[in-house]
Parts: structure tokens; sequence; C-alpha cells
């Protein structure tokens, strides 16, 4: 459905869903409580009834410093941000968020270049939805968020230990799963120790050597460089989108590889 569809059809069309999704807060159950900022006060609204008739509470903003300032009074468990507003944009917002918070944060955008996706995953949104896009599929995208956040950020010290999710990349050790921007990565067990121990050490440069001796349990010669150049040539081609090579690993030229905080 479109977003010029009359707000009675929509209502109609969402009266009978069901799977609503709940968390217990302060002992008692509550629908997920979701900030919605849009400066398009109609699809802002929209989005706010298709979530409602989920079951969400919505927080509603039209401006980057009216939904910081909701935020400050009161943690949502989502939030959906739009790129394009009249004070300062949602790139800033979401920076802003990610100083003190770790719920998950849906880019919404008119924008459909790349570069802005990356923008927004860099700074710390788990996903990214160009406008136009099917309520629909919106509200999938939350609860998917929902579910994720839920499952990774239980209170378990295992769990936690063996799981990254940073930058639009989610990998769990145990189950030796790897997601990078919503689409699944079909790792070597080399591959995907190497992309571990960068990401558990990001912001630090690794060397060639130190990932040899670490990754493969033997002593580093001259040609071992080789290797590592060729798993790590791997890594970026299958992180990439199919016509250029993923920029998430950085080389250190002289020193070794890191991933960026």
């Amino acid at each position: 459905m479109e977003f010029h569809a009359s707000l009675a059809a929509v209502r109609m069309h969402f009266w009978t869903e069901t799977g609503w999704l709940v968390f217990v807060r302060d002992g008692g159950i509550m629908s997920s409580r979701i900030l919605v900022l849009d400066d398009e006060k109609e699809i802002a609204e929209v989005i706010a009834l298709y979530l409602k008739n989920e079951g969400y509470e919505v927080m509603l903003a039209y401006t980057g410093r009216e939904a910081l300032k909701m935020v400050a009074q009161q943690t949502p468990d989502l939030a959906l941000l739009d790129v394009m507003l009249p004070d300062v944009d949602g790139f800033r917002v979401l920076q802003k968020l990610r100083e003190k918070h770790r719920f998950p944060v849906i880019m919404l955008t008119a924008k459909t270049e790349s570069t802005d996706k990356i923008t927004g995953l860099t700074l710390g949104a788990d996903d990214y939805i160009a406008k136009p896009f099917n309520p629909l599929e919106l509200v999938a995208r939350v609860k998917a968020q929902l579910r994720r956040y839920t499952k990774y950020n239980e209170n378990n010290p295992r769990q936690q230990e063996n799981t990254i999710d940073f930058a639009g990349l989610l990998m769990n050790r145990d189950t030796h799963e790897c997601i990078y921007n919503e689409r699944e990565l079909v790792l070597t067990p080399i591959e995907f120790d190497i992309l571990w121990l960068l990401c558990e050490n990001r912001g630090k440069v690794i060397s060639s050597e130190q990932l040899f001796e670490q990754i493969w349990k033997e002593k580093y010669f001259k040609n071992s460089n080789n290797t590592v150049m060729v798993h790590i040539r791997h890594l970026r081609e299958k992180m990439g989108d199919g016509r250029r090579k993923s920029d998430f690993i950085k080389t250190v030229w002289g020193v070794g590889y890191k991933v960026e905080k």
C-alpha cells in the first residue's frame, strides 16, 4: 500500500493482524516503545498508525531536537530516523543517540546512494530503508530488529562473549553465522576467525604476523604475508556489494589491518 492511501483503509487492513511483540518492563507486560522521527507529518502518522495497530507504543517527533529531547525523558526500544530533517540531519541524531544508547536504529531516507547507507551503518544504524517503502516491510523490519536485539542482549555472559554486533555486522561464534548489512556471508573457518579477531580488536592495528600466528597457529615466515593477503582479499570480496570490494577492513600500509571502531 502506498502512503497516499487513506488512514481509514490502513486501519482496516491491520485491524485483524496478530503476533504482537511484547516486552517486560518494570515487572509488567508492555508493548515496545518506538520513536518515529520524520518531518513529513503524513508519512510519520501513517507509520505510527501501522505500529500502533501492531501493539507498539509510539513516540512521534518531527525534528531532530524534539526527538533527542524525547529520548532524554523516556528511552525507546527502537528508533526510526529520517535522514533529511529541517534542523539537524538524521545522521547527527544517530550520533547523539549512540553516545548513550544501544537500542536498534533504522534509518529512513529518500536518498538511494550507497554512500548514505554506508554512512548510516558506520555511525551505528542497524538497518536502512529507502523511501518510498511498503509499510508492511517496515513493520517486519522493526520486528526483526527487536527480536535480534532481545536475543543478543539477554543477561547471558557466554552469549555476549560469543557474539559481535556493530556497524551492520552480526557474528555468532557458536553457530558460525555471519550477517553483514542484512546479507548472510558464507565464510570459511579461517575467514571467520580473521574477521572475528579484527572486530574483537577494532580500532587497533593487527599485523600480518599477529594474524598468521594467532589464526594459523604456526610460525610466521616472509611468504606467510601472501597467505594473509589472499584471505583478506576474499573477505573484502564477500563483504562487498558484488560490484566492488568492501572497505570494512582497512589496510594500514607497512603495519597491518584494522576495523574501525
